[in-house]
Parts: structure tokens; sequence; C-alpha cells
């Protein structure tokens, strides 16, 4: 129930920049690469750059919780990042941006359901705006009509699922987090991703061919966005909550407007300048000390 510290908005600022910018990396993947294969690609460098750090090696897990770690990384890493690159396959970045924003209300959804908790008044309103906030930075970059295609609705369910796995991820991992810290359970939670994407994987070397720019493109999102990003998002739900920790996925598609204008000069719509303004707002309220009544 307390408000952010500047510990807090810093975790929030990497895993929004991070993962904002990984869409980018996974579509120049994708120009070469199979889904699997790319997942499979950024699971095996972010597990291992984990590994790296002597702390992760340190910390020991009971046997039962370094299970449930393994589970997560299934529902989390696993299933999630094989979907998202099959769905962009055939739905716009802008859509699945949009859908991966709904994953804070399914930690919601969620956390009421297992954890019997809802959120406070102050912290639903935020929650709720930075939503709308999404849709209306999404908004002008939708494609017009092409969402009736059968491929493009198997593109959109796939996300969704995804987001939903991912909201059901954040409740989980949140006592594994206090009890341990980010990067032991983030570490074994790769191990258990990659166990379920390596048969796809291998499967999907076939439909691959090797450029320099797609292999390039595997190390910033697997050493960042699957490495740097994971423990920090991990270690702010275990800070401040999942519903709350989770609204750093509300600031994704803002950081790909970001990109855009200083990379390539694109031009940005009235109405993602007013969603990113809501984006801020809900962020600001979902941060707020908070007693309950």
């Amino acid at each position: 129930a307390e408000a952010f510290t500047p510990t807090d908005w810093g975790l929030l600022a990497t895993t929004a920049a991070i993962f904002g910018s990984s869409f980018l990396f996974m579509e120049i993947g994708l120009r070469s690469l199979a889904p699997p294969v790319v997942t499979l690609a950024r699971l095996g460098l972010g597990a291992t750059t984990i590994w790296l750090v002597p702390r992760t090696r340190r910390t020991r897990l009971a046997p039962a919780d370094a299970r449930r770690a393994a589970a997560i990384g299934v529902v989390w890493m696993g299933i999630p990042l094989m979907l998202f690159p099959y769905a962009q396959q055939w739905i716009d970045s802008s859509v699945a941006g949009m859908i991966n924003g709904s994953m804070p209300l399914w930690t919601v959804l969620w956390t009421a359901v297992l954890a019997r908790e809802l959120p406070r008044r102050a912290q639903a309103v935020g929650l709720a705006i930075g939503f709308v906030g999404i849709v209306l930075v999404s908004l002008p970059e939708l494609p017009m009509g092409g969402l009736g295609e059968p491929r493009a609705a198997l593109g959109v369910g796939l996300a969704l699922l995804a987001a939903f796995l991912y909201g059901l991820s954040a409740t989980l991992v949140t006592p594994l987090q206090q009890r341990y810290g980010s990067l032991a359970v983030m570490f074994r939670a790769q191990l258990g991703g990659l166990a379920v994407v390596l048969p796809f994987a291998v499967v999907g070397l076939r439909d691959s061919t090797f450029t320099w720019p797609s292999l390039l493109a595997m190390l910033p999102l697997g050493v960042l966005g699957s490495a740097v990003a994971f423990v920090a998002v991990a270690t702010l739900i275990g800070r401040v909550g999942a519903p709350r920790g989770a609204i750093s996925i509300y600031f994704v598609p803002v950081v790909a407007i970001v990109l855009g204008v200083v990379v390539l000069g694109e031009d940005v719509h009235p109405l993602a300048l007013g969603g990113t303004a809501l984006v801020i707002l809900g962020a600001w309220a979902t941060s707020r000390r908070e007693v309950r009544a």
C-alpha cells in the first residue's frame, strides 16, 4: 500500500524501456528465424546472462520452490514467448502491443482469485485509466478491417492467451521473489521455459535461415529482454505487489512510439499523445500510497 520509491520507479522505467524495444528486435529476428528458434535464443541468452551473476549461483531454492519456479517459467516464458512471435505473423505489432497491455488487468483478476485480494480504490482507478491510455496509444495504428480475417483473429487469440498467462505468472512469482530474490528464481524459470521451447525450436530450425541481422537482434533480445527486464519486473512485483508492478507494461507502446519518433522520424498522432498522458496519469495514481479503510 506504500507509495513507489525512486527505486521502484527506476525498476519500472527499466522494464518498460527494454520490453518496449523487444518487439522491434523480435520482428528483425522473425525475418529469417522461426518463432520457436527466436524464443529459444532469447531464453538461452537470458538464462546464461543471469547465471553469470555470482549471487544467482549462491542462492539455493528449496526443492519444491525450485519446481514452482520452473513451472512459472513454462507459463510466463515458455508458452507466451512462443505465442507472441506466432501472433505477430498475422497481426500488426501495434495490435500485439495493445493486447500485451491488458496484462495488468489479468493480473488483478488472478490476484483476486488466488490471493483473495482486490486492488484498493485509487489503485484500481489508476489501472483502468492506464488501460484506456493503452487503447488510445494503439488506436491510430490499428489496421482498418484487417482483424476480421481468420488468421488475424487467430493472432489476436494467441496474443490474448499470452497476456492471460503473463497475468497468472506475475501473481505466482510474488512469494518466491520475496523469499529468494529475483536472480535465482528467474534463472530457474528460464530453464523451465527452455525445456518447453527446445523441441519446437529443433523442428523450427528447418524453417529458419541464419542471417546476421536476425542473429545480432537476438543479443539485445536475450541479454536485455529476457535477463535484465524479467529480473527487474520480478523485483518490482515483489516490492509493490503483482497488480501494481504490472503497470510497467502500460508503458511498452509508449516506448515504441518514442523509438519511432527518435529513430525513424515518425509522426505522432494526437490520440497517441493523449493516450500517453493517460498512461502516465494511471501509473501515478496506481503508485500512490493508499490505506485500506
